[in-house]
């Protein structure tokens, strides 16, 4: 079963405008390759799997690839060539320049689980050629939309002052559910829960750890593995580099080098701190979140429920930035001071404003103002702030107090 996701699509229509080539990147089972069938729908095109050892042969020598695609395409080579998983074919990057400078209506659609190769080669080899787009788990609302569409119909009426906890609980008990389980299309089709979390296994085991042997190759893979799940237990929280090398006895360059891979392979995401002040800003430390929160969860080997769990702060913090970033929010960072002061999100917008953003996974009666945010607009000007909470709307100042179904729509 294949739902359009229409966002990226588009995108990837926008890229071929400007650029011979466009690469989808995304960590494994995120949907690229589904992606890249529909936007292929009903065009004429030749599809070689990156993983297959075949066509890692067939990029070996220019002249044969050459070749290859001239038989395959066609003479003029006035067509379009998919690679997914194009990671794993040596000296990739070099074959596709060479390509579409000498081919000018050869159009190259790629997919890939790791943006290592690319950032090492983008600058020297396909600067000027490339777009690059990152494709992430299904937003909340895609995953409405794939469990029920007649749901999904009535829930894209509503609006952001609206109680679509009242209006349409069936939304509420989905958000519970995509908490745990989060946004893999795989897994959002799959109705029984324990078979979620078997197939979240399975591609943790299958893919994720598969994957990570290949680029770590002799490396010490049980410290990486370790790494980890310590990871999974502290999202929403600063990564202290030293301190995890200390309790996983390992190297300082080893563990950095192990988080740097996890955040090339679209595991997990490192926000930056939001300063305007530099006397202030309490480190240039990152925060830890994952990229999809049933990924993160089966690492940290829990799927008890939301409601219950001593984790659901950290959870429900991820989500919200994950729906930032699916919103397309660019600029996006945590404030903290030294004296402590914090607010989980600092969206810049495209007219380059502030917006403050706390996240609380709690049932409030009344919009009050968030002491951190009333203080950081003495100082700044902001226009507007929200609340992201379970039960209210509401209002209280430029703080406003809204549920969590609708981020899009915030910015």
């Amino acid at each position: 079963m294949k739902i359009e996701r229409s966002y990226y699509l588009e995108k990837i229509k926008k890229g071929f405008k400007n650029n011979p080539i466009v690469v989808l990147i995304g960590a494994r089972q995120v949907g690229k390759t589904s992606l890249m069938q529909l936007f292929l729908s009903g065009k004429g095109h030749l599809w070689l799997d990156g993983e297959n050892p075949e066509t890692a042969q067939i990029f070996q020598r220019f002249s044969d690839l050459e070749t290859f695609l001239k038989i395959n395409i066609n003479s003029e080579l006035s067509g379009t060539l998919v690679i997914d998983e194009f990671q794993y074919v040596e000296n990739v990057s070099l074959m596709l320049k060479l390509l579409v400078d000498k081919y000018p209506d050869l159009k190259i659609l790629c997919s890939g689980s790791s943006s290592l190769d690319i950032i090492q080669n983008v600058n020297e080899s396909l600067a000027g050629r490339i777009r690059l787009i990152s494709v992430y788990s299904l937003s909340f609302e895609e995953y409405i939309r794939f469990n029920d569409k007649s749901l999904y119909d009535k829930f894209i009426q509503l609006d952001l002052e609206d109680n679509i906890s009242l209006l349409l609980p069936e939304v509420k008990l989905l958000l519970k559910e995509y908490l745990l389980y989060g946004g893999l299309p795989k897994i959002a089709l799959e109705k029984n829960r324990k078979e979620k979390e078997e197939l979240l296994n399975d591609i943790y085991q299958t893919y994720l750890l598969r994957d990570v042997r290949f680029f770590i190759k002799n490396k010490d893979f049980v410290g990486f593995n370790k790494l980890l799940k310590i990871l999974s237990s502290q999202i929403g929280n600063l990564l202290n580099i030293n301190e995890l090398a200390n309790t996983l006895q390992l190297s300082y360059k080893s563990c950095e080098e192990y988080v740097n891979l996890l955040e090339q392979m679209y595991i997990i995401i490192l926000l930056p701190p939001f300063s305007n002040n530099k006397r202030s800003e309490l480190s240039k430390m990152k925060k830890i979140y994952f990229t999809d929160l049933g990924l993160r969860n089966v690492v940290y080997n829990s799927f008890n429920e939301i409601d219950i769990r001593t984790d659901k702060g950290g959870i429900f913090e991820n989500y919200v930035l994950l729906e930032l970033i699916k919103s397309s929010a660019k600029n996006i960072y945590y404030y903290r001071t030294k004296d402590k002061t914090e607010i989980d999100f600092m969206v810049i917008d495209s007219e380059n404003k502030i917006i403050p953003v706390e996240v609380k996974y709690k049932s409030f009666n009344k919009a009050v103002k968030v002491r951190a945010i009333t203080e950081f607009a003495k100082k700044n000007k902001i226009e507007k702030a929200f609340i992201i909470n379970t039960d209210l709307n509401g209002i209280v100042g430029i703080q406003n107090y809204v549920l969590p179904y609708l981020i899009k729509k915030l910015l």
